[in-house]
């Protein structure tokens, strides 16, 4: 059974972990995070962007393909599956799909219209139960077509967000999706202290979790960040471990890869990373 992310971030905020989202795309990267969560004793979040909906073939496949393996794996940790950086079209339907927490992001809107959108989303998440996170500062990089410059969020229009009834916050702190240059500064713990404060008991939400040095990540957490995004190191991992296997010619004697068998290398990399990652965030054990 799939459930709000909300109660699995207030216990980690309060605890001092964060949640990991990892973001899925098929069929077999689910099955990989859900049965190495079962594995930690780790709740988990599904996250799925409106371009990986699209892929697999809408956000009511998804949902009704995240359910039966849930049920079928005898997975018995909190799973939530939740929309990743969603429009706001696209919240009402993931809403009206299945999903149990939404992500709404109104970052690139004029803060009061930021506002109106998030006020009448998390009423309407809310009345279903479902959990609602919300964006003040742009991500940096690239996600579904929107393009942030890894802003640093206003404190002050963060609480304005939060005392909207939402149940986490993403706020840039100069995060930003996919691979970091190597002239990143690093996260701005100055504004992240700043946010905290005027929030409150708000979890927080660290976009862009690839890559950050594990310093940075646990101080993060022990600020308030309670769930941490991982998708692009997800995709790098499968991407090597396949490849390798491709070049090491594993076909069927030249008649052509097993499609089981040519993923498996990539399904275990999955594992090995989001379990390593797990264990950073500090979530094992706290199902």
């Amino acid at each position: 059974m799939l459930v709000s992310a909300a109660e699995m971030l207030k216990k980690a905020k309060a605890g001092k972990y964060a949640v990991g989202q990892f973001n899925i795309n098929n069929l077999e990267w689910t099955k990989a995070i859900l049965q190495t969560a079962q594995e930690c004793n780790s709740p988990v979040i599904l996250g799925v962007s409106e371009g990986a909906g699209k892929y697999m073939c809408g956000f009511t496949t998804v949902a009704a393909m995240v359910s039966a393996m849930v049920e079928e794996l005898g997975i018995t940790v909190p799973v939530a599956l939740h929309l990743d950086h969603g429009s706001y079209e696209g919240a009402k339907k993931c809403i009206n799909a299945g999903f149990s927490s939404i992500m709404f992001d109104g970052s690139h809107y004029p803060i009061e219209e930021n506002i109106e959108k998030t006020k009448e989303l998390a009423a309407a998440c809310h009345v279903l139960g479902l959990s609602l996170e919300a964006e003040v500062g742009s991500i940096g990089g690239e996600e579904d077509g929107v393009v942030g410059m890894g802003e640093c969020a206003d404190p002050k229009e963060c609480k304005m967000v939060a005392d909207l009834g939402v149940d986490m916050l993403a706020a840039g702190i100069g995060n930003i999706h996919g691979k970091y240059p190597a002239n990143w500064p690093g996260l701005s713990f100055e504004t992240l202290e700043a946010i905290s404060k005027e929030v409150g008991d708000m979890p927080l939400v660290l976009h862009g979790g690839t890559g950050i040095p594990a310093d940075q990540i646990q101080r993060a957490i022990s600020l308030g960040v309670a769930k941490i995004n991982v998708n692009t190191e997800c995709q790098l991992a499968f991407q090597e471990a396949t490849r390798e296997y491709i070049e090491a010619g594993k076909d069927l004697q030249g008649k052509g890869f097993d499609p089981r068998k040519l993923l498996a290398p990539g399904v275990e990399a999955i594992k090995a990373m989001v379990k390593t990652k797990m264990e950073l965030f500090g979530s094992v054990g706290k199902a």
